[in-house]
Parts: C-alpha cells; structure tokens; sequence
C-alpha cells in the first residue's frame, strides 16, 4: 500500500491557507452535523454539496484517531483506507491520479465501514471530512 507523502503542518499557515481558500460565513450546527463554513463557490454535480470547512475541535472524536493514525502511517483498521480516492464526485479540486487517499473514520454501531471517511491531499494541511459518504466534503481547519 502507498502511503502518500505529507507535508508538515503548521497551525498558523493551515488556518491562513484555510482562510484564504475557504472564507465565507459560518452557520450553526445541527444535531446531524458540527459547526461548518458556508459552502465555496464550487461547481458539484447534482444532489451533492460544495467543499465547505469544518473546526478541527468541531470533528468527531473518531475523526482525530483517524488523523493520528494518518500522522503515524497507520496500522489502519481497514484494507481500503490509504487507498487512492479518485474524485469521481468531482467535489474536491481537481488533481492528478493518486492525489488524494481516504481512510475510514469508525461510525459507532456501525456493522460496517460507515459512511465517514477523511481524505487526505498531497498538499500541506489538506484533509477533508465527509460523514456523508462523499456527497459533501468540509476541509479541516486545524487553527480552530
């Protein structure tokens, strides 16, 4: 399995970067869904949503193992995580093949792998949340 080469993070430049890619206003959160930004100006196809942004400190607990995990080059719980996501969606910016790699982030009571998964980018603190099963991605803001 490829692990897929990260670049340090730094909390000052991640929330810059997120702040300057990502800007728009925050609405409140809901029982189903943590404290999110408004969606960017991103073309997705129909029945899904735009790249938006979510808190670090706003992701479940069992997103922040996943990212240890990911920090660490695993063991991952599942054969598939660490595996190339391939955008179908084409919600997330367009990359070169073998960009982006998705790992699962256990859903409790789940009798599978669940439907939320953090998929990471080659770029410096470029990490996506999606409790959706890829219909909406938010990107992590680790400066909140």
């Amino acid at each position: 399995m490829r692990i897929p080469p990260r670049i340090a993070r730094i909390g000052a430049l991640g929330a810059l970067a997120s702040t300057l890619l990502l800007a728009g206003p925050a609405v409140a959160a809901t029982p189903d869904l943590p404290a999110r930004s408004a969606a960017v100006a991103v073309t997705a196809p129909a029945g899904t949503a735009a790249v938006g942004e979510i808190c670090y400190s706003a992701l479940p607990s069992q997103a922040h193992d996943t990212l240890d995990l990911i920090a660490d080059g695993g063991p991952y719980p599942f054969p598939q995580d660490g595996t190339v996501f391939q955008n179908r969606e084409g919600i997330l910016p367009d990359q070169d093949s073998g960009y982006y790699h998705e790992y699962t982030v256990i859903t409790p009571g789940s009798d599978d792998r669940g439907a939320r998964r953090i998929v990471t980018g080659e770029g410096t603190a470029e990490d996506y949340y999606t409790a959706d099963h890829y219909r909406s991605f938010d990107l992590v803001d680790r400066g909140c």
